[in-house]
């Protein structure tokens, strides 16, 4: 896999998006996940806090009205949403919220900076993902806490129909990763499971953009295909996506 390419085409597709606005807020926004996962997160007085993968600032936002005195970091690859976020920010008066861009490949910040990182609906995107996962580990503090919310794949979907869905729209999704598979990538860079829950996710998948989708239906078993709900308009498909919301903490050591 070419890594600069991949993460050159989300930049691309996620630029498009957000500049859209509405569908893509449909594909991601959700008010009653959005409260379980700032319950989940515990928040103390003084974190320090990233939001990686922020997009619009769908959490940063939230996080840094509700905890003043936090230092709350959006990062993301895509400069424009980022500029955005900015004025926002600024219009807001949320002076320790910030948004910074990178090249989504090394987070630039110091070790053991951040007392808690937070990921919504991103990590699927990165194409490195222990190298992802390892600069988290790296600009975390020890015992600092780490939050993954994305999608996963179903039990029965041995053959992954659901990546080969999501990959029809050419926004650089990569992969979906079970529990196991997370608590195995995280463990490996001093990462431990916490604790968890699953929620779900209604997806919309605009037809035109699925390029391809009929193939993939005939590659796949039906029962699979069935178990998320695949449903179809004129104009839309929709499946559901079970979501992983896992906490992990660093170790002392490493």
């Amino acid at each position: 896999m070419n890594i600069k390419a991949s993460i050159s085409a989300t930049k691309k597709h996620f630029e498009e998006s957000f500049a859209s606005g509405d569908f893509y807020n449909r594909q991601t926004q959700d008010a009653e996940h959005l409260e379980n996962i700032l319950r989940f997160i515990k928040i103390k007085d003084n974190m320090k806090i990233l939001d990686l993968g922020c997009g619009s600032g769908y959490l940063s936002f939230p996080i840094a009205e509700n905890h003043p005195g936090c230092q709350v970091i959006g990062l993301d690859i895509v400069s424009n949403a980022i500029d955005v976020n900015r004025k926002i920010a600024e219009e807001k008066g949320l002076d320790d919220l910030s948004f910074v861009s990178y090249d989504g490949i090394d987070f630039p910040f110091d070790d053991g900076h951040f007392d808690l990182i937070v990921s919504r609906y991103a990590l699927h995107h990165f194409p490195d993902i222990e190298h992802s996962i390892r600069e988290v580990s790296r600009v975390l503090a020890a015992n600092g806490q780490f939050c993954i919310s994305d999608p996963c794949p179903n039990d029965c979907d041995i053959d992954r129909f659901v990546d080969d869905y999501m990959r029809l729209k050419k926004d650089g999704h990569i992969k979906f990763y079970t529990k196991a598979e997370w608590i195995d990538i995280c463990q490996k860079c001093g990462l431990r499971f916490s604790e968890g829950f699953e929620s779900k996710i209604r997806f919309p998948k605009k037809k035109d953009t699925a390029w391809g989708y009929e193939e993939v239906l005939k590659k796949h078993d039906k029962a699979v295909i069935s178990s998320y709900d695949l449903a179809e308009t004129d104009t839309e498909l929709y499946i559901t996506e079970k979501v992983n919301n896992l906490i992990f903490v660093k170790a002392d050591t490493i």
